[in-house]
């Protein structure tokens, strides 16, 4: 007997779905459904916990930094290193070369195109925008072109400033 392609085509939708249908009762059969518990009244109660993805409040850079090593920054940094570099004289990546930031104007590299929002900012990069910025970028520069949601730990921007700072020729004086 021959089959046009249609006919085949077709044949082969029908097994498909068969198969897909047939491994989601098998599926459903070996896994139960969760029921959440119910408490007296009733209705299902499920524990609620903060947000996983919600940074720590900025706290005391200074206090932060007392505690905090380049070499753990160094390792931090492996997040960064996609789009900054941090060698003297690095080039330019999707983000701007980290060298010398500390104390640095904001937007200082007249050879990186900055955000408005970054442009617009007057002042230097202190310790504690330094520490507000790596929390949440889009908090601290509205409108900033840097995607990085920010670094959750406190513990963990303090290591990257501390790093930063190593690769600073004269860093200013610690809080």
């Amino acid at each position: 007997m021959h089959f046009s392609f249609m006919q085949k085509f077709g044949g082969a939708v029908l097994v498909t779905l068969w198969l897909l249908w047939g491994s989601q009762m098998i599926a459903e059969a070996m896994i139960p459904e969760f029921k959440p518990p119910k408490d007296e009244g009733g209705a299902a109660t499920v524990a609620r916990t903060a947000p996983a993805e919600e940074p720590e409040e900025p706290q005391d850079i200074g206090v932060l930094l007392a505690s905090a090593t380049a070499d753990d920054g160094k390792s931090v940094f492996n997040k960064c290193k996609a789009c900054h570099t941090i060698d003297q004289g690095g080039a330019n990546k999707v983000g701007p070369n980290l060298w010398n930031v500390v104390g640095a104007d904001k937007a200082h590299h007249d050879d990186f195109a900055y955000s408005d929002a970054l442009q617009g900012m007057d002042g230097t990069w202190t310790y504690e925008d330094l520490n507000h910025f790596l929390t949440s970028p889009k908090d601290f520069a509205p409108g900033t072109k840097m995607t990085f949601a920010g670094l959750r730990k406190a513990s963990d921007r303090a290591a990257i400033i501390a790093y930063l700072r190593e690769h600073t020729e004269s860093p200013p004086p610690l809080p």
